[in-house]
């Protein structure tokens, strides 16, 4: 399998630090990070096409080439497409929050994923997510923390201040119209693990 992995520093011509984003959206994000950070290669992946076209359209208009781009589930291009160990940072911005206790289920961040994401970060590696549903934030709390591989950087059982590299979404600028509060989650790889 390792074998037929992509190889990221010939795909992006060089070795630099690789982020993924997970659930882009309409790529605005995405798009900002990459020009605050043209040291660092993007990996954007989103199963909504509209965002994918939004996102190449904003790198195009900006000139940017160090983002590469997946329009497929978030999980199966982790398995199949991303080496162990390979990332600095996963970011997850807003996901759904699958509000209905019926849908719960339907979450991302479960037990599972989270043991995944931890697999491909390197040693040292940032795993951020962002909400604006207190119900969610607690309950990726909750899994976060219970991922052995992970330590919680703001402390046990605390978020993380909003940090000043983390550009507002549309998704954070609407849930501040209706008066969300926003959490920030930020963990660590373990290096002992």
């Amino acid at each position: 399998m390792a074998d037929t992995l992509p190889d990221y520093g010939q795909i992006f011509g060089r070795s630099a630090p690789l982020l993924v984003e997970i659930g882009f959206g309409n790529g605005e994000t995405l798009a900002q990070l990459a020009s605050n950070q043209p040291q660092t290669n993007f990996i954007g992946i989103e199963v909504h096409r509209p965002g994918v076209a939004q996102l190449l359209s904003r790198l195009k208009e900006r000139e940017l080439t160090n983002v590469r781009i997946f329009c497929a589930d978030a999980v199966e291009v982790l398995t199949t497409q991303i080496a162990d160990g390979s990332l600095s940072g996963v970011n997850l911005f807003f996901p759904d929050p699958w509000p209905k206790k019926r849908h719960h289920k339907r979450r991302l961040v479960t037990p599972g994923f989270a043991s995944l994401v931890a697999r491909k970060l390197k040693s040292g590696g940032i795993f951020h997510a962002a909400t604006d549903w207190e119900d969610y934030a607690r309950h990726m709390l909750d899994v976060l923390e219970q991922c052995e591989k992970f330590e919680n950087v703001a402390g046990k059982a605390k978020f993380s201040p909003r940090p000043e590299h983390r550009p507002l979404t549309k998704f954070e600028r609407r849930g501040r119209e209706l008066g969300h509060d926003v959490w920030d989650l930020m963990f660590v790889r373990r290096h002992d693990l």
